[in-house]
């Protein structure tokens, strides 16, 4: 699913994933185990104690139809925006909006490629079929023009301000996936006094050849950011790393770019055929402590 995703969306060609065993986190079967009884209980945690609302958004280009989650009860709790993969908003990723709301945020998870279809409609999609890929490209594409991110993260960061659950005085915080990635770092350059946090997991193309490469907004950042690079992607472009780290030391900004070994591109996804359990909790840890720091 995603080595086409980045080849087509960034120009990169990856090589076919495979998926990967839990030991390379080290984790024992027993381990394991624990995690994901762990993990199930969280999300029945985050289900029982999460308000969960389809909504609409109205920007610069339509209408776009979104996820919007937020922890039951009264009081005021920081903003995230959540960035998806090129599959798009779907079950997988309402599953960390409630996740990461029940841990004290109002989340949203927007439908990308509204420009051109609802949620309910590219969800059917399959990026595995030929046929089916071919109608999620220019919906990819619709994300990539120019000012469409930044048009969308002044109108869904609005959007959240506005809700009576969000705390604005609160740093708010990103977080995408895959293609989402550099959508991750263009919302925390047009929005740099309002995101505090930025998080990247497997994000494809966050340094290119070209004058509109991610990494060249990062002096515009504030925000403290963690990419974490799937194993593949660094083979692929060892040195895409070192690119990113150098351009954070330069700017003087905080921030950790780290290589997962083991996880293959995609690995924090549930569903995906590279899904790996521990790489995926570890990067959410990494993910909920860099929130906690900053979205204070």
């Amino acid at each position: 699913m995603c080595d086409d995703e980045i080849h087509q969306f960034e120009g990169t060609l990856l090589a076919p994933e495979t998926p990967i065993s839990r030991r390379a986190f080290g984790l024992s079967a027993a381990a394991a185990a624990g995690l994901a009884a762990s993990v199930s209980a969280s999300m029945a945690h985050a289900e029982a104690t999460v308000t969960e609302k389809d909504v609409d958004i109205k920007t610069a280009d339509g209408t776009c139809d979104a996820a919007l989650f937020y922890p039951q009860g009264k009081g005021k709790w920081p903003a995230v925006l959540i960035w998806t993969d090129i599959m798009g908003l779907r079950p997988a990723f309402r599953d960390m909006g409630r996740r990461l709301a029940a841990q004290g945020y109002v989340v949203l998870v927007p439908n990308p490629f509204y420009r051109k279809a609802r949620a309910t409609e590219t969800v059917k999609l399959d990026f595995g079929k030929p046929d089916e890929r071919a109608q999620l490209m220019p919906m990819a594409a619709s994300i990539g023009a120019p000012g469409a991110v930044e048009g969308d993260a002044s109108a869904f960061l609005a959007f959240l301000d506005a809700q009576p659950q969000t705390d604005k005085k609160k740093g708010a915080g990103t977080q995408g996936y895959c293609m989402g990635g550099p959508l991750v770092y263009r919302t925390a350059a047009v929005l740099p006094d309002r995101i505090k946090g930025a998080v990247t997991c497997h994000g494809g193309g966050l340094v290119t050849q070209t004058p509109a490469s991610p990494h060249l907004l990062i002096p515009k950042m504030k925000a403290e950011v963690y990419s974490a690079v799937a194993a593949n992607d660094d083979q692929r472009a060892p040195t895409d790393k070192d690119v990113l780290k150098k351009a954070f030391a330069d700017a003087g900004k905080k921030a950790t770019v780290l290589v997962y070994d083991g996880c293959n591109h995609g690995w924090c996804v549930k569903g995906s055929a590279v899904y790996n359990e521990a790489g995926a909790e570890k990067a959410w840890a990494e993910l909920t402590a860099l929130y906690k720091r900053n979205l204070v």
